[in-house]
């Protein structure tokens, strides 16, 4: 076995892995909530509909979708692998004390969290990741080039009371999961220092506060002015 292997399935390993995965993974979402924005604007979805073409066909952003799809199948397998040899290491809970003095909630319960977050995902990338590679899709011109109507599909789906419901709650569990995450990514490399630490998890706490809600104010912004 290889020193590479042998880091990669220690418990080190495992929790340098989640980490990378976790970062990159924060980077994709600063870039997605950024480009969503474009649902706000007043334009019928002229804007969004092009953006969404050049996110599917620019080859330069295709490949950081393969790099996105990669990190969260590696977050997810190597967040089971932690929680299962936590697990295994601990059958007995602990009997001292409450929890929650010793740590918070989103410590506590980030495979949880981050189960729903997949959840959540999965049926994400089939109303929408899918529809727009593999749906038939209305067609919009502007300027003489077609594109994909994804707007359209976006708007009819957040018109639907459940859906817009869901995707508000899923946020609030996606909040909770970066709130501990990414602070929690920085402490796994290393960069830890009693000057710049506190100035990272604050920022955690900003950025899990803001980028839930900014995807959560989406669907209720187009389920109230389009419905």
């Amino acid at each position: 076995m290889s020193w590479v292997t042998k880091t990669l399935s220690s418990t080190l390993g495992r929790k340098l892995i989640m980490a990378l995965t976790g970062l990159f993974l924060i980077l994709f979402l600063t870039g997605h909530v950024s480009g969503n924005l474009l649902l706000f604007k007043n334009d019928g979805g002229e804007a969004f509909n092009i953006y969404a073409k050049f996110m599917t066909t620019n080859p330069a952003v295709k490949l950081l979708s393969y790099l996105t799809y990669i990190s969260v199948i590696g977050h997810v397998i190597y967040s089971i692998m932690l929680s299962s040899k936590n697990k295994s290491a601990r059958p007995v809970g602990y009997s001292v004390s409450k929890a929650s003095t010793n740590s918070s909630f989103a410590s506590r319960n980030m495979g949880v969290l981050g189960t729903i977050v997949l959840l959540f995902l999965i049926v994400h990338m089939q109303s929408f990741w899918y529809e727009m590679h593999w749906g038939d899709l209305p067609i919009k011109t502007y300027d003489g080039e077609q594109y994909k109507d994804l707007f359209s599909i976006v708007s009819f789906a957040f018109q639907n009371e459940l859906m817009v419901g869901g995707y508000v709650i899923a946020m609030g569990f996606l909040s909770f999961h970066l709130s501990h995450g990414f602070a929690s990514a920085f402490q796994t490399l290393g960069l830890n220092h009693k000057k710049y630490t506190p100035a990272i998890e604050a920022l955690g706490k900003f950025y899990s506060i803001v980028v839930p809600v900014l995807f959560a104010s989406m669907p209720l912004y187009i389920y109230f002015t389009q419905s």
